[in-house]
Order: structure tokens, then C-alpha cells, then sequence
């Protein structure tokens, strides 16, 4: 069984030993983390995003309208929730408590960050967030013990402009193949319009993005949307967030 053979890896104390294979494509998909290290709350492995930290509560209210768990533990047929690109872990970790049913899989690229994202699962209070699985999204999942439609909810916050667009391509790919009929993707930060970025914010940001990488940028909607064509994945929500950010609902046809 998948979720049983998932469990068995991902809670494996020797889970690193077992993902330090790297597998990119590109050195340039890792997202740059805005850590405080100098916060009274830092504590060894454990860091902190300042932005992530202002953003959690948002999304998580957008969370609680889509995601769906009427049980209160985990349990084999419990929902999967895989997180792309998870950056210090600490989304997850005020998420799951919040969804004591479903089970949480963070993943990065980035292995400086693992040990922060393995400190914020084995602190979670109610014990449902796996071990981090090291991923580039731009190999298929499969290679990382993923069945194809066998994942329910998959949720990416702030890659997508902060990495090539081949990063964005993997994610829609394996959206459509790995996530189960009907279930939801769920992506987090800014995006343009029809070709139009606004306010002046988000185009001094973009412009910032494109300094440190001319292969990053804020993507637009509609290019989203194409992708998501190609992919069996329809967008039926957008939700205005904070600091003029998106969530975007896809759903898988």
C-alpha cells in the first residue's frame, strides 16, 4: 500500500541517508528564506522566516474553506497533503494542528533548511507531519515514491517567482498526473494579470527578483492558467491576500 509505505519512509530516522541523491536539473531553483536567526525563538535546527510568520493565518483561513477531513487523527485513509518546496517548515507546522486528520509532507530542495523543517515536524502537537523528502519538482514525483493519483491536496507558497519557470512547469506536471481526480492544488504569492503587475510594490519587487536572476520573476495569471490546461488543472478560485499577494485554486480535471 502507498500511504502505508510512505509512512514507513518518511518517519524513518534515516530518511536523509536515503534522499541525498541530488537530482536537479538547474542550480538555480532554490527560493532564497529571510531568516531570523536572531530571534529569541531560534533554537539550533529551528528557523524563521519573518514573512512566513505574517502569512500563515491568511492562508490558513483560505485552507479551511477547501480542505475537507471530518476525522481527527491520522489514520490509513486519511487525506495527503504535500507541500513543494517548504522552505523553514514553519507553514506546516501551524497548519497541521489546525487539521489533526490529514497527513502533511513537506518537501525542499534546499538541505540547509531540512533540519528546520524536521524540528518543526517532530514538534507538532498532534503528530501528523511526516519527515521532510528532499524533491526537485522538476523530476516526477514517482522518483520520490509517489503513485500516481495518490495525493489529495498538493499546496506551494512562494516558488513560483522565485525560481526558473521550468520549476512552475515541473509543479503543474506533476500536479496533474500524481494528484487524485478532483483533488486541489493550492499555490501562495504574487502574480500579474492579463500583463499587468500592480501595485508599484510588486513591479519594484519584480524588478528585484530579475536583478539577482534573470530567470526569475512574478509570473502572470493567465500563463498559469495555459499550463493548467495542459496539465487537466482548472483554477476556480483566486483569493485576494494580504501584501498583494494570491492564492490560486486548481483543481484536477
Amino acid at each position: 500500500m502507498y500511504f502505508i509505505s510512505i509512512i514507513k519512509r518518511t518517519f524513518s530516522k534515516n530518511l536523509g541517508v536515503l534522499f541525498l541523491r541530488h537530482m536537479s536539473k538547474s542550480n538555480d531553483i532554490a527560493c532564497t528564506i529571510n531568516v531570523d536567526k536572531q530571534s529569541e525563538d531560534y533554537g539550533g535546527d529551528k528557523l524563521i522566516s519573518p514573512s512566513a510568520t505574517r502569512n500563515q493565518e491568511p492562508i490558513l483561513q483560505v485552507l479551511k474553506r477547501f480542505l475537507i477531513c471530518d476525522i481527527d487523527q491520522v489514520e490509513d485513509e486519511s487525506p495527503l497533503f504535500l507541500e513543494i518546496s517548504s522552505g523553514t517548515g514553519q507553514h506546516l507546522a501551524y497548519f497541521a494542528p489546525h487539521f489533526p486528520g490529514v497527513k502533511f509532507q513537506p518537501s525542499e530542495y534546499d538541505v540547509k533548511v531540512m533540519k528546520s523543517i524536521s524540528y518543526y515536524a517532530n514538534n507538532c502537537p498532534t503528530k501528523n507531519i511526516f519527515q521532510p523528502l528532499l524533491i526537485d519538482i522538476q523530476n516526477k514525483l514517482s522518483n520520490y515514491g509517489f503513485e500516481e493519483d495518490s495525493i489529495d491536496y498538493m499546496f506551494n507558497a512562494n516558488m513560483i517567482h522565485i525560481s526558473p519557470f521550468e520549476c512552475t512547469i515541473g509543479l503543474f506536471e506533476n500536479a496533474g498526473t500524481y494528484l487524485k481526480p478532483e483533488a486541489l492544488m493550492i499555490t501562495y504569492g504574487p502574480y500579474s494579470k492579463d500583463g499587468v503587475l500592480s501595485p508599484e510594490s510588486n513591479v519594484a519587487f519584480n524588478a528585484s527578483l530579475k536583478a539577482r536572476n534573470p530567470l526569475w520573476g512574478i509570473r502572470d495569471i493567465n500563463d498559469l492558467i495555459k499550463l493548467g490546461n495542459e496539465n487537466n488543472l482548472s483554477l476556480i478560485d483566486t483569493v485576494e491576500m494580504p501584501a498583494n499577494n494570491m492564492t490560486l485554486i486548481w483543481k484536477k480535471d
